[in-house]
């Protein structure tokens, strides 16, 4: 019977926490950080360290993955501190400089958990609520900036959080220039990799070297110096690697190569399809692309056993060849001073571990406080990275905290190796000492589209297999005429365009006439660039249009949306499956991942509109069909 009540009262909160959060996980971390912090009870430290042997047997078999280093105590915050910032940031609001923050956005101002894991819905102000919690950590809790590092995405947000964090700063009157504690992951690994491996020269910015290594997410394709060496790396392997050779040929599907005396074979630039690839590529290429998607998954090749992979044996094949490969291109970088932001992540991963690393100097030191906005589009290597980071810094006895920030239904980076996954399990990533585990913060409320925008966005999530459990509530009030996603179906651009654009115009003059309408009227999204292009060049310049990819469009918004997509099937992509069977980090396969991203993905593309959503497809097919 008791087991029946626990069930009863478990189910309860969990419904209580998820359709009213704000009698649950924020509040109650406001709360805390409004009270004096209380001192540590040093019986229950006993207890905990000193348990009996078949208790600690099981949190082993019930908490997989790195032993604990976050502490389990809280930050210490001293309500003076709490109530300084709470008039500081009023006067802040009366002279116009933010919003007044909501009692969710106060949590994670406030928060004292030094672990702690944000799920930020779209449009919950996430960027400015993370604003202001540096702020209270900087001028209130007085943390050294130069242990302290906020982490974006791109160089481009990175650019706009320093701006918001700089204005906020000198209204408060802070003495110093904190603006170098916002960097992206690559910028806060390149400035590791000068203390740690001796300024590397970057792969990634050969050709276009840049002040800040960017995320190369946001990158186009191969530059010309990058193909160059990629393709020398290529006829290195080829002429020298007889396997390589017969690899090669296998793959392109060409006769077995002629071995001839005394001439050096040259290797064949024959373009290549990969199944579950858009497109075909020269071998080269496609295997440049393939070494660095198991690098971001934290796969060594050189330690892989071919053999004992569950794939098919061209799969295999080409596994073998990315390994081949793989050791020239390397040696080739390392005899010109070069290295990959992906082989510069793995090497300071192992080094910090080592017994000999050294005393922590300024760049390590500086990520000793984490704030990691976006955190749903990390990978496994990023993981491995921040696990050798923080537990280089708690074994040379510094303090530690972490906060993630993100959502794991706007996750969209699966292609490139990420995974909403380490953020859902993050508790198996990143646990606290002892029995703790990291504090949940919901931000639920959004204050950039409407209901109806918003429960069609959640509908397509319906069969998105891992996900955490959140119901949003939009803040902004409905107006005459708006309404949620209109499917328009049996459309074809080809013949379809003057009917779009004649609906572009229309969209145009109905947001000029709506009263506070956001200053851009219509954004036009597709997966592809390609209808993109087609749009452009018959629009009008002159209207108030942006018109860009999904991915590039996340964290914009636009009155109206307007979605170009025909959601077609992801094909299956073997290769990718094994890769990802093999690196231990994920519970499903590549292809799952791509086909719950692809409704995450339509989930961002909705999330973009805020009083009216409009999606041209030619039938109603995966993420539509929800809608039609």
């Amino acid at each position: 019977m008791l087991s029946a009540v626990a069930r009863y009262k478990q189910l309860l909160s969990s419904a209580l926490a998820r359709y009213f959060p704000r009698t649950t996980a924020y509040l109650r971390a406001e709360r805390e950080a409004a009270q004096p912090r209380k001192p540590a009870r040093k019986q229950a430290r006993k207890k905990a360290s000193g348990g009996k042997k078949s208790s600690s047997g099981k949190a082993a078999r019930s908490k997989p993955g790195p032993a604990g280093i976050y502490p389990a105590t809280r930050l210490k915050i001293e309500e003076a501190q709490v109530q300084a910032m709470r008039e500081r940031v009023a006067q802040a609001v009366g002279a116009g400089l933010i919003g007044a923050p909501s009692d969710e956005q106060w949590a994670m101002i406030l928060c004292r958990a030094p672990l702690t894991r944000i799920f930020a819905g779209a449009g919950s102000g996430k960027s400015s609520t993370l604003v202001l919690r540096v702020v209270f950590m900087l001028c209130h809790l007085q943390i050294d900036p130069q242990r302290l590092t906020v982490i974006s995405f791109t160089n481009a947000s990175c650019s706009e959080l320093r701006e918001r964090l700089q204005r906020l700063l000198d209204f408060w009157q802070y003495g110093q220039d904190a603006r170098q504690c916002v960097r992206t992951f690559h910028a806060a690994m390149a400035a590791l990799a000068k203390e740690q491996l001796g300024s590397p020269r970057w792969f990634e910015q050969l050709d276009e070297p840049a002040a800040e290594p960017d995320n190369p997410l946001t990158g186009a394709r191969l530059r010309p110096a990058q193909q160059r060496l990629l393709k020398q790396a290529y006829q290195s392997a080829y002429a020298e690697d007889a396997r390589f050779r017969l690899l090669s040929h296998r793959l392109l599907k060409l006769p077995a190569p002629q071995e001839t005396q005394g001439r050096t074979a040259k290797a064949p630039l024959d373009a290549c399809k990969l199944p579950g690839e858009f497109a075909a590529l020269p071998l080269f290429e496609l295997l440049y692309g393939q070494i660095d998607f198991a690098a971001s998954l934290g796969i060594r090749l050189d330690h892989l056993d071919v053999k004992t992979l569950q794939c098919a044996a061209r799969e295999r094949d080409f596994i073998e060849a990315m390994q081949r490969f793989q050791e020239h291109f390397t040696a080739l970088l390392h005899s010109q001073g070069l290295i990959s932001f992906n082989g510069a992540f793995a090497q300071l991963s192992e080094r910090l571990q080592r017994a000999d690393a050294g005393k922590p100097g300024p760049a390590l030191l500086a990520l000793g406080h984490l704030l990691i906005d976006e955190f749903q589009d990390i990978s496994p290597q990023i993981v491995l990275w921040l696990q050798a980071v923080h537990r280089r810094l708690h074994g040379a006895g510094e303090r530690i905290s972490l906060m993630a920030i993100g959502d794991d239904w706007q996750s969209i980076y699966g292609w490139r190796g990420s995974s909403p996954e380490l953020f859902i399990d993050f508790d198996r990533h990143f646990p606290s000492r002892g029995r703790g585990k990291s504090t949940i913060l919901l931000m639920g409320t959004n204050y950039r589209s409407i209901e109806p925008v918003l429960r069609d966005a959640e509908k397509v999530l319906a069969e998105v297999r891992s996900k955490q459990a959140k119901t949003c509530v939009a803040a902004k009030a409905m107006q005459p005429g708006d309404h949620g996603v209109k499917l328009i179906q049996r459309f074809d651009l080809g013949n379809g365009l003057p009917r779009l654009l004649e609906e572009i115009r229309a969209q145009c003059a109905h947001v000029a006439s709506r009263p506070g309408a956001d200053r851009t009227a219509v954004l036009l999204l597709s997966r592809r660039n390609e209808p993109l292009q087609q749009v452009r060049a018959q629009l009008d310049k002159a209207l108030p249009v942006r018109a860009l990819t999904i991915h590039r469009a996340k964290g914009l918004q636009a009155e109206v949306a307007i979605i170009l997509d025909d959601c077609l099937p992801v094909e299956k992509h073997p290769l990718r499956n094994a890769l990802y069977a093999q690196c231990g980090f994920f519970t499903g396969s590549y292809d799952q991942a791509m086909q719950d991203e692809a409704r995450r993905l339509a989930y961002v593309a909705i999330t973009r509109g805020v009083s009216r959503v409009l999606w041209y497809t030619r039938k109603a097919q995966g993420a539509t069909q929800c809608l039609a």
